[in-house]
């Protein structure tokens, strides 16, 4: 089945994604301004959030007094949205192949949103050409995505020293292969979204920086945020059994002192870079936060329905 790989590992992680999302939404809180600002969301337009998750961005178009549905690939995604988000239509869908207007029946879509939603597709060119058929022809695309890893430490401070631990770490994905960096190259996203059939495609950076905590400094966030995503479940099935509770207690607390080497002014930073993209018809976007007092980078681009 298409995007099927993905569907497990989203059922398998959303749970980390539900219970920390206060965690995420402070941390990409300029990432989710950002998407909303390109999309330039107005009252009464129908807007489509792709990968909705947990219901930010559905929130922040109810805010505007837009009408907002959400489609998830992940069935705890979406029952999580639907709680937080009682006003929005949400659903289980895959964006690459559903009918995304049978699924919350109703006029085409003025606006797409998304935030790290949309980066898992299979086959990109299919998935936005899908899209692209539930619109309104002049319709705004507005998403935010990863920049390389190498640009964005966040993925790896607190995350290599469990890596390296590992007997049987997890594959890194290939250039372009679905998951968190497959649209890491603008020409790419050109590319794909020009066969798509979205036009006045605008990718620019966007750079913020990433804290974990209001009041804190955001190590126990942090940490939290490390075990709870994919590489460090992984890193926890395998080291926890092998190292006993006393020596993973004491894996965590190198790992606490490793996040405190980067606190900036009391707090866990990470810089986190974006691509931010508009244009009148559709916005595109990249973005990604960095570690704490690093600089991580993610785009984030924009084009428009023809």
């Amino acid at each position: 089945m298409v995007n099927e790989q993905m569907r497990q590992n989203w059922t398998q992680g959303a749970a980390g994604w539900v219970e920390n999302e206060q965690i995420f939404d402070f941390t990409y809180q300029p990432v989710t301004s950002a998407v909303v600002a390109a999309a330039a969301l107005a009252p009464g337009q129908r807007v489509l959030d792709i990968g909705c998750g947990t219901g930010t961005l559905l929130l922040a178009a109810i805010d505007v007094g837009a009408v907002p549905v959400g489609v998830d690939i992940s069935p705890v995604m979406v029952a999580a949205a639907s709680a937080r988000v009682p006003d929005a239509t949400v659903g289980i869908a895959d964006a690459q192949t559903d009918d995304l207007l049978a699924i919350a029946p109703g006029p085409t879509f003025d606006r797409v949103v998304s935030r790290y939603g949309v980066m898992f597709f299979d086959d990109p060119t299919a998935a936005f050409t899908n899209i692209r058929s539930a619109c309104t022809p002049g319709a705004r695309l507005s998403f935010a995505c990863w920049r390389d890893v190498s640009e964005n430490p966040t993925f790896t401070l607190g995350t290599t020293t469990l890596l390296d631990l590992m007997t049987d770490p997890p594959p890194t994905p290939g250039p372009r292969a679905p998951g968190p960096m497959a649209f890491a190259e603008p020409s790419y996203v050109h590319e794909f979204l020009g066969a798509a059939g979205w036009s006045d495609v605008d990718v620019a950076p966007l750079d913020f920086d990433c804290f974990y905590s209001e009041d804190g400094d955001g190590v126990e966030e942090r940490l939290t945020i490390v075990l709870g995503l994919a590489s460090g479940r992984v890193a926890a099935a395998q080291l926890r059994p092998r190292l006993g509770e006393e020596g993973w207690a004491a894996l965590l607390d190198d790992l606490r002192a490793e996040l405190r080497t980067h606190v900036v002014d009391g707090k866990a930073c990470a810089s986190g870079r974006v691509l931010a993209g508009h244009r009148s018809g559709m916005t595109v976007g990249y973005d990604a936060p960095t570690p704490l007092s690093t600089e991580p980078r993610s785009p984030m681009a924009g084009p428009s329905a023809g």
